[in-house]
């Protein structure tokens, strides 16, 4: 026992932590696979999102060497075997998940075509839009653009010149400052002579 005490004192502090991580580790993996065989006895669906929310752990693990291979292995065996739809607690068959897959990209793709379809009605309205506003209407406001854009630089110049005038200013107010204090020093030291 004695030995065993001083190999662990001995030991450095990363030595400490690589063995806590170790065990967290192993911890954690322990979790994921009691996890799928928790899902695979509920014959809930096997997927690495649900492994990891019922393990308690990142999703990253689950895809770790050795654990993604077992959730593979489940998922094979739960696809052949068909599982349990949690809304309906009906039975689901793969083929059954595959149409509906199917259709739900059917939909997709019907709700993408719709929604280019509307984004081109979108621009021709926008086109028209600027059509009707006459020709007129566009110089006054391409003036207008140039006169705020002329009035924006010459504000900019005048700041930046007014930022290149502030260090000498401040220069000179701590000169200022720097004689006030000397000058207040001499006569607090002329008040307080005899």
């Amino acid at each position: 026992m004695p030995v065993e005490t001083s190999q662990k004192s001995s030991r450095t502090p990363a030595e400490v932590l690589k063995a806590a991580r170790q065990r967290d580790s192993a911890d954690k993996r322990g979790r994921v696979l009691k996890a799928v065989q928790d899902m695979l006895r509920d014959k809930r669906p096997v997927t690495f999102a649900a492994v990891a929310r019922e393990a308690g752990v990142s999703s990253w693990l689950v895809y770790a060497p050795g654990l993604r291979e077992r959730i593979d292995q489940a998922r094979v065996r739960q696809g052949a075997q068909g599982h349990q739809d949690q809304q309906s607690g009906r039975k689901v068959s793969t083929t059954s998940e595959q149409t509906d897959l199917l259709l739900v990209r059917q939909e997709i793709k019907r709700l993408r075509t719709e929604n280019g379809q509307l984004r081109q009605q979108a621009r021709t309205h926008l086109g028209q839009q600027v059509e009707q506003l006459g020709n007129h209407d566009l110089v006054d406001r391409v003036n207008e653009l140039a006169e705020e854009n002329l009035r924006l630089s010459t504000a900019e110049r005048q700041a930046t010149t007014q930022n290149a005038e502030l260090p000498q200013r401040v220069a000179e107010l701590e000169d200022d400052l720097a004689a006030a204090r000397t000058s207040l020093r001499r006569m607090i030291r002329n008040e307080n002579r005899p």
